[in-house]
C-alpha cells in the first residue's frame, strides 16, 4: 500500500505512513498479528501527534451500532463510530452522550482513548465515568473485555491511554437522557478574571454545563474578560419529538483553502475578540438554543483548521488546580496579551474529581487556547509556560499536544510509572505506539 501524508486537527506536525483500515473484528486480529509496531487511528481529531505513526490501523469503518437497552439507556457499539453518529442514532431515543468534547466528528474510540471531557466535568467526570465495558485486541491478537470488575487494571489504563494499551474494538456506554434537543443558556458578560471565576464559583452546583470564552489578548483592568456561558436541558416545548428532538443539520460551509499567514495577525485577533465580547450589550442574557450551536459552535465551518494557513497551529491546553488559580491564570494571560500573538479561541472551564492513569483533568481550571504556527518561537514560549503550569502542580492535555517535552510531560503526569507497568504486562514489545508517545518516552 502507498505512503500517504498525515496530520492531526492543527495540521502540525506532518508524517509519511502507511494506512490500512479494519472493517471486521478479524481484519483487527490480522494486522495486530503482523507484530509490526502500529498505532489505531480514529478521525484525527486530536490536534497534535498523537494520532499519528508511519503504521496506521484506521476504525473509520468500525461504526456499526452492536446494541441497545433503551430503558437504561446503554449502547454498545464498535468504537469507530462517531459522536455525530451516535447523536443520530440516540436524540431521536431521548438520549445524548454523557460528556462531548467541543466537536462531535471524533470516534468514540477516540474519546475513550483520550478520555475526554466537556462542559461538565465539574459534576460528572470524564467519558471514562460512562464506559461500562471495553472490547479489546491485545498485542497477541487476543480478544479480551475489560471493566472495572475484569482486567481492571487494563480498564483503567485504557482510559486516556491514548491508545497504547491495544486496539478498541467496542465500547459499552451509559448515555444520557434528556428532555429535548434544547439548551437552557444563561450568558453572563464579565469584566475581568476575578469575575469570571467567582461566577464559575457561584454556579458549579446549578448548572450541568459551564464554560468560558476569554478574551486572551486584553490587559490592565480588563484582563480575562469574558463571557460565562452556563447551561441545563431544557424541558419539551411542544411535545412533538420532530420539534423537540430536531437533529442538527449536516450542511457545512468549507473552508476550500489555506488562508494566507497575514490573515491572523495581532490586529485582525484584538479586533475579533472585541467585537465578539461586545456582542453582548448587557451583563446577563437568557434564552433557549440548540445543543449545536451550544456544544459544537465550530462544526458549522468544515476544514476550520485552514484558517491558520498551511503551517498550522499548535492548541494548548493546560490545567491547574483551584488553589491560587486566580493568580496563575492571571500570569499566564498576561505573558500571553504581552507577546500579542494570542487567540481567538480561548476557553476555560472548571474540573472536578477524576479517575485514571493518564487522564488529563484535575480538579481545577483548564484553559485551552489556539496558537498560529508562524515561526518556532512559539515553542519556546510554551515551553516557558509549563514550566508555570508544572509550579503549580497542574499539567498538558496530551490530546492537544505536539510540542510538550519528556522530562516536564514526566513531573505533570505522576501515576506514569503505573501506566507504563501495565502496558508493559499486556504489550511487553511494545507494540502499539504513536508519534507522541517515542517523543515522550511512553513505553
Amino acid at each position: 500500500m502507498k505512503q500517504c501524508e498525515m496530520t492531526g486537527w492543527g495540521l502540525y506536525p506532518t508524517i509519511l505512513g502507511r494506512k490500512d483500515r479494519a472493517r471486521y473484528l478479524d481484519e483487527v486480529q490480522s494486522f495486530v498479528g503482523e507484530q509490526v509496531p502500529l498505532l489505531p487511528q480514529g478521525n484525527c481529531r486530536s490536534y497534535g501527534d498523537a494520532c499519528l505513526f508511519p503504521r496506521v490501523v484506521s476504525t473509520l469503518e468500525l461504526n456499526n451500532l452492536l446494541d441497545f437497552d433503551p430503558k437504561r439507556g446503554v449502547l454498545r457499539t464498535q468504537a469507530g463510530i462517531t459522536l455525530e453518529e451516535i447523536i443520530r442514532f440516540a436524540l431521536p431515543h431521548g438520549f445524548f452522550p454523557p460528556v462531548t468534547p467541543g466537536t462531535k466528528f471524533p470516534t468514540l474510540g477516540g474519546c475513550i482513548a483520550a478520555d475526554v471531557h466537556g462542559k461538565n466535568h465539574h459534576l460528572e467526570s470524564s467519558i471514562g465515568n460512562f464506559v461500562e465495558e471495553l472490547e479489546m485486541v491485545l498485542a497477541n491478537g487476543s480478544f479480551v473485555r475489560c471493566s472495572r470488575c475484569e482486567n481492571s487494571d487494563l480498564f483503567w489504563a485504557t482510559l486516556g491511554g491514548m491508545g497504547l494499551t491495544g486496539f478498541i474494538y467496542a465500547a459499552t456506554l451509559k448515555l444520557k437522557k434528556v428532555p429535548s434537543a434544547y439548551i437552557a443558556l444563561r450568558s453572563l458578560k464579565t469584566v475581568n478574571l476575578h469575575d469570571t471565576l467567582q461566577i464559575f464559583a457561584e454556579s458549579q452546583d446549578d448548572y450541568l454545563y459551564s464554560m468560558a470564552w476569554i478574551d486572551c489578548l486584553a490587559s490592565g483592568t480588563g484582563l480575562g474578560r469574558g463571557i460565562v456561558m452556563l447551561g441545563n436541558h431544557a424541558p419539551a416545548a411542544t411535545h412533538d419529538s420532530a420539534t423537540d428532538f430536531k437533529m442538527h443539520s449536516m450542511n457545512q460551509h468549507n473552508i476550500p483553502f489555506h488562508f494566507p499567514e497575514l490573515v491572523l495577525n495581532p490586529f485582525s485577533m484584538r479586533s475579533f475578540n472585541t467585537l465578539y465580547y461586545h456582542r453582548q450589550l448587557r451583563r446577563s442574557n437568557d434564552s433557549t438554543v440548540h445543543y449545536d450551536p451550544f456544544f459544537y459552535p465550530l462544526d458549522t465551518i468544515g476544514r476550520w483548521n485552514k484558517i491558520y494557513g498551511r503551517r498550522g497551529f499548535l492548541q494548548y491546553q493546560f490545567a491547574i488546580p483551584f488553589a491560587d488559580g486566580l493568580h496563575v491564570l492571571e500570569e499566564m494571560l498576561q505573558r500571553i496579551a504581552a507577546r500579542g500573538t494570542g487567540s481567538f479561541l480561548a476557553v476555560l472551564k472548571a474540573f472536578g474529581p477524576q479517575e485514571g492513569l493518564l487522564s488529563f483533568p484535575i480538579p481545577g481550571y483548564t484553559l485551552a487556547l489556539d496558537f498560529p504556527l508562524r515561526d518556532h518561537s512559539i515553542i519556546s514560549f510554551l515551553h516557558d509556560l509549563n514550566k508555570i503550569v508544572l509550579r503549580t502542580g497542574g499539567r498538558v492535555y496530551l490530546a492537544k499536544d505536539a510540542i510538550l517535552k519528556r522530562e516536564d510531560f514526566e513531573a505533570m503526569y505522576p501515576k506514569l510509572e503505573e501506566f507504563k507497568k501495565i502496558k508493559r504486562c499486556y504489550d511487553p514489545q511494545n507494540h502499539f505506539r504513536s508519534q507522541q508517545s517515542e517523543r515522550l518516552g511512553i513505553s
